[in-house]
């Protein structure tokens, strides 16, 4: 939790009103975006037959909060939603550009796109296929991406330096397949806070993954 917990803190000053969050998983990080207090509409929306199930229980009794199972074309009318969350989302997606382009019609004028992903394509390895990664992105890869379907970039950077060197030794050279949650717990509750002290203060030249905040803005 310290993991989502540092990301909604970058998140949380561009995070409007009326907020969409896109391949929502089972509903760990939706739950986060609940208690800030602008967030007055949370759609939550989750293909998975595995995940949507543990999504809609986690919120059922959130007021402010609508689980949607689907995909995000259809899922909200055109020019309805302050901001779009997707948080490890965009690397699942075959054709991303089809997805970005979905959100700039759901998204208002002023809009905020906010995009967390895998970084660093040459640490590629078989936990990202095993996770059903098609990419990992570099910052001119997903700044292109972005920028084609409409949006303007406001801040892209890395994040998690040192998540590169387990990832690379795990991925590439043991072939593994999988992260025990004992891992995970491990990592978050000794290197995340460490991590998250330095990195919010200087900016970092390369990250396991980067976060994006793109706005639309039409002239």
């Amino acid at each position: 939790m310290n993991y989502y917990r540092w990301l909604l803190r970058r998140f949380s000053p561009y995070v409007g009103a009326e907020v969409l969050e896109i391949g929502a998983g089972t509903g760990t990080f939706s739950r986060l975006l609940l208690t800030l207090p602008q967030v007055k509409r949370l759609i939550a929306i989750e293909p998975s037959d595995n995940n949507f199930p543990q999504l809609s229980r986690r919120l059922a009794n959130q007021e402010r909060a609508t689980t949607v199972k689907g995909y995000l074309e259809g899922s909200a009318p055109p020019q309805s939603v302050d901001s779009l969350i997707a948080v490890n989302v965009l690397e699942h997606i075959e054709r991303d550009d089809d997805i970005l382009r979905q959100a700039w019609e759901i998204a208002r004028q002023d809009a905020t796109l906010l995009l967390f992903v895998p970084a660093v394509p040459a640490i590629f390895g078989s936990l990202d296929t095993a996770f059903e990664h098609f990419r990992r992105y570099t910052k001119e890869s997903l700044r292109n991406s972005v920028e084609t379907a409409g949006w303007s970039i406001e801040r892209l950077g890395y994040m998690n330096i040192p998540g590169i060197l387990p990832w690379f030794v795990s991925g590439r050279v043991l072939r593994r397949t999988s992260i025990s949650g004992a891992e995970a717990r491990l990592y978050d509750s000794l290197v995340v806070p460490v991590t998250a002290a330095i990195e919010d203060r200087v900016s970092m030249p390369i990250g396991q993954s980067l976060l994006a905040i793109a706005r639309k803005n039409v002239t």
